[in-house]
């Protein structure tokens, strides 16, 4: 009988690869409230290079999540996490020992090209047994996003006694400090093989890219990175302006947090009674009336933190429902290749607000700035009007035994077979045969879904 808990191994690797996601994404993190205003001391400085420096790690994320995900399945996945890890410490050093701006930003660069989220959620998948994943999947979610508010309490108190180079140089040792944890802390995997529903399928993308309501989605995650880049391009500034040292600002940022912590609990269980568009447009206009706040007060700590406060609250409250929900929108067998698609725009809005905002930093204003964020968000409102409601539906992964004696023909014919006889049970929404990798996928409503019907159809025909 299978244990219903995680095993030690599992444990291990779970905790390991939630660590390793941690410590990049401190290293990542940690200079974003930082940048705008320690930059002001290098000879090249210019608003547009700070943007550039702050969001340019987002180019290269986006541009090689996919295509390091898809190398796991060729090299491994261990050999593409320590390639990953190799590159962020380099971009790390670059960045530390920078003395241009220029330079600091190719670092940046380099850190971004070090995009290992696939081969680390493939590695998982491949480590622990199916029905202990999504606890571990649970586990490294968290960590995720733990690291990033972590990262804005240490990046401004590092910088403050070390300097922005300080924070890229423990950042450095940070990510090789990875290197033993994925070589003794992940049990070591003999397959290859794709990872099932965790990875991108390139023949996959063009279809997910038009989907009616994933790519609303996908823009839903580009625009509020974009905007949460140009809000740190800016407030660091303005909180200089009010006369709050750089060295103090984590106070500001854990009292925000905290604070905006309620917030996303309210808009939670508002959204339970809400439909979904309508859950969206809530959180739209409350971080819109952050910015509302930003543009029609004068700098100061109470005005910051009252307009960090409503951004966080809005911020959390897509972060957190926008995966979700496409992991539930997501066809069978697609999960991987929508999330990989997902990230990659994530990325890019981060890389486009600091671009954008960078800019327009240069002629204008930050007012300006935050009204373009205004108009910004009122698009997105618009794009999110077209989202519908989804059904809570789980995923299954079902891989027959019995099928390695057939020949190529007859295992696809059964799998086929199968498929069409699942689709019929209650509770099950879709069943997609995948050939390449032996297996059936379901997405189906646990309520009415009987798991003993599903292993008698494959037992029987």
């Amino acid at each position: 009988m299978q244990s219903n808990s995680l095993s030690k191994q599992e444990w291990r690797s779970g905790i390991s690869l939630a660590s390793i996601y941690v410590l990049r994404m401190l290293g990542l993190f940690m200079v974003i409230p930082v940048i705008a205003v320690a930059a002001t001391s290098y000879p090249d400085y210019t608003p547009l290079w700070v943007g550039l420096a702050i969001g340019g790690y987002g180019l290269t994320q986006a541009i090689l999540q996919i295509p390091m995900g898809l190398l796991s399945d060729k090299w491994g996945r261990k050999p593409v996490i320590y390639l990953g890890l190799f590159l962020f410490a380099i971009g790390s050093l670059i960045a530390g020992l920078a003395d241009s701006m220029w330079l600091l930003t190719i670092g940046r660069i380099l850190q971004g090209s070090g995009a290992i989220a696939g081969a680390i959620m493939a590695l998982a998948t491949d480590v622990t047994r199916e029905s202990q994943r999504t606890k571990i999947m649970a586990l490294i979610g968290v960590s995720i996003g733990m690291s990033f508010y972590i990262a804005l309490l240490l990046g401004p108190l590092i910088a403050s006694n070390l300097g922005m180079q300080g924070i890229f140089l423990i950042t450095a040792a940070l990510s090789l400090l990875c290197f033993p944890l994925v070589k003794f802390g992940i049990a070591d995997v003999e397959s290859t093989q794709p990872a099932g529903d965790s990875l991108p399928r390139l023949n996959m993308l063009p279809k997910l890219i038009k989907h009616q309501h994933l790519w609303r989605l996908n823009y839903s995650v580009l625009v509020i990175h974009l905007l949460i880049t140009c809000f740190f391009v800016q407030v660091p500034i303005l909180l200089i302006q009010a006369d709050v040292p750089l060295g103090d600002h984590w106070m500001l940022y854990g009292c925000v947090l905290l604070i905006s912590v309620l917030g996303l609990l309210l808009l939670m269980k508002a959204s339970e009674k809400l439909a979904v568009g309508l859950s969206f447009k809530l959180a739209l206009l409350i971080i819109a009336g952050a910015f509302f706040v930003l543009i029609t007060s004068e700098p100061s700590w109470i005005n910051i933190a009252i307009a960090g406060t409503l951004f966080f609250s809005g911020f959390n409250f897509m972060e957190a429902k926008l995966p979700s929900m496409v992991s539930s929108i997501a066809p069978a067998g697609s999960k991987g290749s929508a999330m990989g698609i997902y990230a990659s725009h994530q990325f890019f809005g981060a890389f486009l607000g600091g671009v954008i905002s960078g800019l327009l930093n240069s002629y204008f204003s930050s007012q300006y700035i935050f009204i373009m964020c205004l108009l910004v968000i009122f698009l997105l409102s618009l794009i999110t009007k077209g989202l519908a409601g989804s059904e809570r539906l789980k995923r299954i992964t079902l891989k027959p035994d019995g099928l390695s004696p057939l020949s190529q023909q007859e295992a696809t014919a059964l799998l086929q077979q199968w498929s069409i006889s699942l689709s019929g049970l209650a509770g099950v929404r879709e069943a997609k045969a995948d050939i390449d990798d032996n297996a059936i996928y379901l997405k189906v409503d646990v309520k009415t879904f009987d798991m003993s019907a599903a292993n008698a159809i494959l037992k029987t025909e």
